[in-house]
């Protein structure tokens, strides 16, 4: 196997990489795509390649350091396989199941190595991570149903219903194209308050910066209202902010021109003679020494 028994020098480099955005509060994105958010379906679908991040690093950072069960219950299941192929491997993934933050992947880890990497249990545990994957998305769909419906009746605080929102779409890793066309549609819609449109554009930043750009598009085409005009410039200003190169260029005022003065405007003018100094002509060379 290349270099470490499976574990390569661009996998560390992507296996940091994710740290980071972990850190950062960022999504991980597919490789090679920066609008496609990675999901837990894509770690489950084996006939994906994932290139660099099939390294045991990258997957074990996912296992350990994702904050939602689903998205490191999948890594965990993608990366169980490997554990036989070396007893590298097989250390690291025993890692995963005691570093991990949530338990339910310590079991399934702790299963998978008291089988002896066993094929039919890790057949077993990657469907039971599917079933718990598609369980979860319904959970979220509807908490977000839910909240939406407790929004509009006013039996739940504004701030609380957007905290909320933001919570569960990045919880269930919903796609961009769908969460996109969530946020577009209160942004636009005349039955949400404004205070609540504003309370979704200060939060503007937790969104994937593609999905950023195509909302602002769609929002600066809505039809004109007195609150959309408004929501429109505090988008365009949010915008700017993140992004110097849309700020609008102002050009500078002209500077006044200055009329050069005339030879004969700037003639001399004698001093007068005072008491005591010896009378010179005007323009004499001559020095006085007395």
């Amino acid at each position: 196997m290349n270099e470490l028994d499976g574990i390569t020098h661009a996998g560390l480099k992507t296996a940091l990489g994710i740290k980071g955005n972990y850190h950062a509060h960022e999504p991980i994105c597919l490789p090679g795509e920066k609008t496609r958010i990675l999901s837990p379906e894509n770690l489950m679908n084996h006939h994906l390649d994932l290139l660099t991040m099939e390294d045991p690093l990258a997957l074990s950072m996912i296992a350990t350091r994702d904050p939602e069960p689903p998205m490191a219950l999948a890594a965990a299941a993608r990366l169980s396989p490997l554990g036989s192929q070396s007893k590298l491997l097989r250390g690291v993934f025993q890692v995963v199941g005691e570093t991990t933050k949530h338990p339910l992947i310590a079991k399934c880890v702790s299963l998978i190595t008291e089988n002896a990497f066993n094929p039919g249990a890790i057949v077993l545990v990657r469907k039971h991570a599917t079933q718990f994957i598609v369980n979860s998305r319904k959970e979220y769909t509807l908490a977000l149903r839910q909240n939406m419906q407790a929004l509009l009746e006013g039996t739940i605080a504004p701030r609380y219903f957007v905290s909320e929102f933001f919570e569960l779409t990045e919880a269930g890793n919903m796609r961009s194209d769908i969460r996109k066309k969530l946020v577009l549609s209160l942004l636009i819609s005349e039955s949400i308050r404004p205070s609540i449109k504003f309370l979704f554009l200060e939060n503007f930043d937790r969104l994937p910066s593609p999905v950023q750009k195509a909302i602002q598009r769609e929002v600066l085409k809505a039809s004109p209202s007195h609150h959309m005009e408004i929501i429109k410039e505090e988008l365009r200003w949010i915008v700017s902010k993140h992004d110097p190169a849309l700020r609008p260029v102002t050009e500078a005022a002209p500077a006044p021109k200055v009329k050069p003065l005339a030879p004969e405007s700037v003639k001399a003018k004698p001093r007068p003679w005072r008491p005591g100094e010896s009378p010179t002509a005007s323009g004499s060379m001559e020095i006085p020494w007395n």
